[in-house]
C-alpha cells in the first residue's frame, strides 16, 4: 500500500498537526492512537518529532498518544520471532514517527513480539501494562496478541482517537482485533466441551486454520461506509489527510457490517463454521 504523494513544497510545523487534530474532535485528555506516513504531509519541519508533540498538545497533559510499534519478521523465521523480541530495542517497521516515537525517553512499550504499542502521557503506563497475560484470544499472531488485557482491547474500552496520517484503513491494525472478537463472539455461544472442538478450528501461531480475514482492500470498503455513515472525520496536515474515527464506535460498527453479510467479507470455510454455531441452540 502506498501513501498518499506528499508535496515537498508544503511545509508542516507542530501547531499546524494540532490544529488538525482538534478539527478531527481530538480533545485535551483524550487517548490518541494513529497509524502514519511521514512523507505524505510534505516537508515537515524537524521531522518525526513534530507530528508526535504536534498530537501530546492536542491532548495536553492529561492525555496519552499512541502509535503502533509492530516489528518485521520473514516467514522463514517465524519460529524465532518471540525469541529475537527485546522490547526496549527490537526496531518498530511501520514508519519513521512509530521508531523515533518509541526511541523517546518518555515512551512506554507494550511487551508483544508481533503487536506491540508505544505510548507517552498521563495513561499510557496503563494503556501498555501486561500485554497479553490474561483474557487470551484465538489467532494468527497467538493468543496474547489481541489479547482482552492489551493495548488493543484498551483503545476500544477507552473509545479512543483512532486516526490516521496519510494513509488508509488498509494499514488499520485494528481489523485483527475485530477478527478475533468475531471468532471469540462466535465461541461464546457454545457449552464449554463443544466450544474447545470447534475452538481447534481456529487458525494460531504458525498453525493453519480457518480464520475471518478481511483483504486488504475490504479495509478501505469498511472505511467508505464509515465516512458514510458520517463515523469518520477528516482534516488535512500538509498535503495529508487526516482520519480518525472512534475505536469503539469503529469496531462495534465493523462487527455489526461483517455480521450482518458474512458471505461478503470472509473466505467459504470460515463462513460455513461461523454459519453453523449461529444454528446452534
Amino acid at each position: 500500500m502506498k501513501p498518499e504523494r506528499g508535496d515537498r513544497t508544503i511545509v508542516v510545523t507542530r501547531d499546524d498537526v494540532t490544529r488538525a487534530a482538534r478539527q478531527v474532535g481530538i480533545e485535551p485528555g483524550d487517548t490518541v492512537m494513529f497509524h502514519s506516513s511521514l512523507s505524505s504531509m510534505g516537508t515537515v519541519q524537524h521531522g518525526p518529532d513534530t507530528v508526535i508533540d504536534g498530537f501530546l498538545d492536542a491532548v495536553g497533559p492529561e492525555g496519552t498518544v499512541a502509535v503502533p510499534t509492530l516489528c518485521n519478521w520473514a516467514p522463514d523465521e517465524q519460529e524465532r520471532v518471540f525469541e529475537r523480541w527485546n522490547p526496549t530495542s527490537s526496531p518498530s517497521y511501520v514508519g519513521a514517527i512509530t521508531e523515533a516515537f518509541r526511541r523517546r525517553p518518555e515512551a512506554v512499550r507494550s511487551d508483544h513480539a508481533t503487536h506491540s504499542v508505544a505510548a507517552i502521557g498521563a495513561r499510557a503506563v496503563e494503556l501498555t501494562a501486561d500485554h497479553g497475560t490474561r483474557g487470551f484470544r484465538h489467532g494468527p499472531f497467538g493468543n496474547r496478541a489481541f489479547a482482552e488485557v492489551s493495548p488493543w482491547e484498551r483503545f476500544y474500552r477507552w473509545n479512543a482517537a483512532y486516526c490516521f496520517i496519510g494513509v488508509t484503513f488498509q494499514v488499520n491494525t485494528m481489523v485483527h482485533y475485530v477478527e478475533s472478537l468475531i471468532v471469540q463472539r462466535a465461541l461464546d455461544r457454545l457449552p464449554p466441551e463443544t466450544r474447545q472442538r470447534k475452538a481447534a478450528d481456529v487458525r494460531g501461531w504458525m498453525k493453519p486454520g480457518i480464520w475471518p480475514d478481511f483483504r486488504v482492500t475490504d479495509r478501505e470498503i469498511i472505511e467508505k461506509i464509515l465516512a458514510e455513515k458520517g463515523l469518520l472525520q477528516t482534516a488535512t496536515i500538509g498535503s495529508a489527510t487526516l482520519r480518525c474515527a472512534r475505536a469503539q464506535t469503529m469496531v462495534d460498527e465493523w462487527i455489526a457490517i461483517a455480521e450482518a453479510h458474512p458471505q461478503t467479507w470472509w473466505p467459504e470455510d470460515f463462513i460455513t463454521w461461523w454459519k453453523d454455531i449461529q444454528s446452534i441452540k
